[in-house]
């Protein structure tokens, strides 16, 4: 009997995702990785399995379509659909402006990917928690879903929205013994400013000028430890930042 766990983690490719998937299969977790981009799925997935002998299954498609989605999880063998830990980590912010000039394309990008594909994919796993009796979500969620700053309007929005939901799904599922985690970066060096700024690497590194931020690993850390406390034990709510960083607005840069 195989009784190694299973974690699915959504925006698996790079960042906190790439991250967590190295570390998990580390700890002789069995794999899902899920992303867009089947050519650094099929590279991660190579380097897990030389690297920690890891079994891993990947799936590509894109949280924003539902139908593709849904068919992508159903499309997983029987015996990968036991999953132990669902890593909500795919997210993204485009644009930095303000409401009244932003770009409405933009919104619909975080709208459907941070809120909807979270929802898109927990509404699937969550039920096959629910006939297993077991399950852990962790939603990976943002300072900015705390606390909202200038032209981070839509952004904020979409990660106060996680705040909520993972609130809401901890109350739905907690007669079904299933765990649910919010985590919450503050400035995390990932792709994520460059996304934001439309592949403007040098805008994107002034971001994190002057200190130092965290690093995907950092978090990692953090959602292995929530993903390994013993089965009585749930953390809600977890905040990290660097430590230059105060709030979402203030950063001693040197």
């Amino acid at each position: 009997m195989n009784t190694k766990k299973t974690i699915l983690i959504t925006g698996a490719s790079a960042g906190i995702g790439e991250a967590c998937a190295h570390l998990f299969a580390k700890n002789n977790y069995k794999l899902i990785i899920t992303a867009r981009r089947s050519d650094r799925l099929s590279k991660l997935k190579e380097l897990l399995e030389s690297e920690y002998n890891a079994e891993v299954y990947t799936l590509t498609f894109d949280v924003r379509d539902k139908l593709a989605t849904e068919g992508a999880l159903e499309s997983l063998p029987t015996e990968w659909k036991d999953i132990d830990v669902l890593l909500n980590n795919a997210g993204l912010s485009a644009g930095l402006e303000s409401f009244y000039e932003g770009n409405t394309s933009d919104w619909e990008t975080m709208i459907d990917t941070n809120i909807k594909g979270l929802l898109y994919v927990s509404r699937v796993v969550a039920n096959w928690m629910i006939n297993h009796k077991k399950g852990h979500i962790i939603n990976l969620g943002s300072i900015a879903g705390k606390e909202s700053y200038l032209n981070g309007n839509v952004y904020c929005s979409t990660k106060a929205a996680v705040d909520s939901l993972s609130k809401s799904m901890r109350i739905d599922l907690v007669t079904h013994g299933i765990k649910v985690t919010a985590v919450h970066p503050g400035a995390v060096e990932t792709e994520f400013s460059i996304v934001r700024f439309k592949g403007d690497v040098e805008r994107a590194n002034n971001v994190y000028k002057g200190f130092e931020p965290l690093h995907p690993e950092d978090v990692a850390d953090i959602i292995y430890f929530a993903a390994s406390r013993p089965a009585h034990v749930n953390i809600n709510d977890l905040i990290v930042m660097p430590t230059a960083q105060a709030n979402a607005t203030t950063i001693n840069r040197q």
